[in-house]
């Protein structure tokens, strides 16, 4: 799609990438800034030229990648508002401004409703692209102004054959790897893989006691003691929801990224219906954007885990 709109010249002045972490979403976004800044592919980039070197470095003058700053959690309203007026200038290689937020979901409210110019009247020869993990964290009226791209978690033999051609895994380990990073290349080499690992068993047993006898108060007081243990846990549990709903609509493991713990999946498959588990899916990945906003992490991981125990009363 983008290489299509860039072939006609008709890029939208705006995109939102949508999709799981480490599944390239920022990789094509720099990718696309390379494409149009590239001094020798025609609609593609060479990688080599100086243009396609200074992306990659992240000092070339008309594409900037905007970040939390050291130390802190959010992306503020300062950086937005020198973002603008940089895109507001004549790009020095006669192409395009780029601007790229990631992730875009840590722009405050301040901030986001700062973007909200520039999107409803873009400078001429600009190109913003917010990048974030799901649309929970940005406002309606951001969203609707940017195009919507979305990024699915990647087939576990793609991810499979990398981390054995590339990597030189085994076979066994880049399974092994492949189930515990849910689609996303990026877990996948994290090195804190093999951890997640046995960190997902014992979330699921926490969960089938939780929806045995309403322990959920407990589980949400332990992971609330980390912030990033909490987002972690939700980031896994919206994808633990969806292998659930394909399992319910399929009945096979072929698209489940869980397939290692497909037993148990089964198990907490029974019960519920494809619009729980995408429902549950869905308030798993608000809560997290909600967690990243600093809301109160116990009161959040309560209201969703009081959900989740409300199914088993149900049954």
């Amino acid at each position: 799609m983008l290489s299509q709109a860039l072939e006609q010249g008709r890029l939208h002045h705006a995109y939102v990438f949508l999709g799981p972490d480490g599944v390239g979403k920022k990789t094509i976004a720099l990718a696309l800034a390379k494409a149009v800044h590239c001094g020798e592919a025609a609609r593609d980039y060479c990688g080599g030229c100086a243009n396609c070197v200074k992306i990659d470095g992240g000092n070339h003058p008309d594409v900037r990648l905007i970040a939390p700053l050291p130390g802190k959690k959010e992306i503020s309203i300062e950086q937005v508002r020198t973002l603008e007026k940089e895109l507001n200038y004549r790009a020095f290689s006669g192409k395009k401004k780029i601007g790229i937020i990631d992730p875009a979901s840590l722009m405050n409210l301040s901030a986001q409703n700062a973007l909200l110019k520039t999107l409803e009247e873009p400078p001429a020869d600009s190109l913003l692209i917010l990048v974030s993990a799901s649309a929970g964290g940005l406002l309606p009226t951001l969203l609707s102004r940017c195009l919507r791209l979305s990024f699915a978690p990647l087939p576990a033999s793609d991810v499979i054959r990398y981390l054995i051609e590339r990597k030189s895994l085994s076979p066994d380990q880049a399974k092994l790897l492949a189930s515990v990073s849910l689609g996303s290349l990026g877990r996948a080499l994290s090195a804190s893989m093999t951890e997640l690992a046995g960190q997902r068993a014992a979330w699921i047993d926490e969960m089938t006691a939780m929806r045995q006898n309403a322990g959920w108060a407990a589980l949400a007081e332990d992971l609330a003691k980390d912030r990033v243990e909490a987002i972690q846990f939700l980031e896994w549990l919206a994808e633990w929801y969806r292998d659930a709903a394909i399992y319910l609509v399929m009945g096979d493991a072929e698209w489940i990224g869980n397939r290692d713990l497909l037993d148990k999946l089964r198990a907490q498959a029974e019960g519920i219906t494809v619009d729980d588990a995408l429902r549950l899916r869905a308030a798993a990945l608000e809560t997290a954007a909600r967690i990243r906003r600093n809301v109160n992490r116990r009161m959040a991981l309560e209201n969703i885990f009081a959900d989740i125990a409300g199914l088993a009363a149900r049954d």
